[in-house]
């Protein structure tokens, strides 16, 4: 990451990606969708593969010189398919709102309906938000999770799949803390003749670790990123039964885009055999015994947690006993560098410009070689940032408590 070129062609952006990687290393970043790529992953996104067209798959592209194009191609379905145990795998995607447009795209037509977790109890923008091209499309019915308890309501997502009869049910999430249970949502969708699909954008790494149950043997298809838990290169990628395999292939490509990004493709490729380690399975457990011990220790600070807790890297913070909105903290954490967040909690009563909670997750911390005791530190800096909002005496003394923990571990 010297840019020597670029210092000199283009100072303005060179100086933008200075104050990034400075940016990165001060801060303390605590959202759930963010991770830090590896070295060889950075490299491999920046190297002359950005330069290939390659439209099509390997052994059948449309242009000529594809021929190493093929090999990072083949290398990453391969080793995607290795990692999860899925039958086919289709690395194109340039996301995962993309790979999830493609397996709609593929089997649903406009107006199908679709059962999936309501974007204000943690579902996702493009599982049917009104906003996205999946509310447009397709009639969205949604489930979300018990006001007491803060988990899934099965009983309440099997009445709406035999109320509704939807020609997909979709299960994922994007902040929701506890385990799913793929196995019954299978059974849902058997019984309603459904396809079930499988977004694990957020716990692909997790699920790849044998951390939390997969839902290959259950889904038809399953979408993920390649980066959050994962640790790769921003991007998607679809895997499903070889039944499918022809349908996606053929959406995502001449479907709904064109040129594959072989860069980004390559460093897909890196970061699966990065995950294939046995230290992958180590960073994954620490990612979650982090994530349970900093929800543990904000409990303990008379935080409320949705649900009580989690099993995973993610946790929703309720702040409505905190006297402040998730926009306020959003702002007067990443004051003293502690990067997090707004979220809606469910039934929350603000908007999501607004917010009662934020999102908190630790792939990003443990990633930088944290562990249980500094959730410990973490969560007793982010407490009494809430208590001393208005006194920059405080904040500036807690601010160097979050540098010491930069300090000690560095990002690159």
């Amino acid at each position: 990451m010297i840019f020597e070129n670029l210092k000199s062609t283009d100072p303005e952006i060179f100086e933008a990606i200075q104050k990034e990687l400075e940016r990165e290393r001060k801060n303390i970043v605590l959202i759930a969708s963010e991770n830090y790529a590896s070295p060889s992953v950075l490299e491999v996104q920046g190297s002359v593969f950005t330069n290939k067209y390659a439209e099509g798959y390997p052994g059948k592209r449309y242009y000529g010189g594809c021929e190493y194009a093929d090999i990072v191609e083949n290398l990453a379905i391969e080793r995607a398919k290795e990692l999860f145990g899925a039958e086919h795998v289709n690395v194109q995607p340039h996301s995962g709102s993309q790979a999830n447009m493609a397996v709609f795209f593929s089997v649903l037509k406009p107006g199908d309906t679709i059962l999936s977790m309501s974007l204000s109890h943690g579902g996702h923008l493009s599982h049917g938000a009104s906003v996205s091209f999946s509310g447009t499309f397709y009639k969205t019915i949604s489930y979300g999770v018990s006001k007491e308890t803060g988990y899934i309501d099965y009983d309440e997502v099997r009445r709406l799949a035999l109320e509704n009869k939807p020609r997909m049910i979709l299960v994922g999430a994007s902040a929701y803390s506890r385990i799913i249970d793929f196995e019954i949502f299978s059974d849902m969708a058997k019984e309603v003749g459904a396809y079930l699909m499988a977004d694990i954008a957020h716990i692909a790494g997790i699920v790849a670790a044998g951390l939390h149950p997969s839902p290959i043997p259950y889904a038809d298809f399953v979408t993920s990123t390649t980066h959050k838990t994962l640790r790769g290169p921003r991007g998607g990628m679809i895997m499903c039964k070889a039944e499918y395999a022809k349908a996606i292939n053929k959406m995502v490509f001449p479907g709904i885009q064109g040129g594959p990004l072989v860069h980004v493709i390559a460093a897909k490729a890196v970061a699966l055999k990065e995950a294939l380690s046995h230290t992958f399975r180590d960073y994954q457990t620490m990612v979650v015994k982090n994530a349970k011990k900093l929800a543990e220790e904000l409990i303990k600070k008379g935080f409320k947690i949705i649900s009580g807790g989690t099993d995973n890297h993610v946790m929703l913070v309720d702040l409505t006993n905190q006297g402040i909105t998730g926009k306020d903290a959003e702002e007067v954490l990443g004051g003293i560098r502690i990067t997090v967040n707004k979220n809606v909690i469910p039934y929350d009563e603000r908007p999501p410009t607004i917010t009662s909670g934020i999102r908190l997750g630790t792939p990003c911390v443990t990633t930088r070689g944290m562990g249980e005791a500094d959730m410990t530190e973490i969560a007793d800096i982010m407490s009494a940032v809430i208590l001393n909002t208005k006194d920059p005496e405080a904040l500036n003394a807690l601010t160097k408590r979050v540098d010491y923990l930069c300090e000690k571990f560095p990002v690159y």
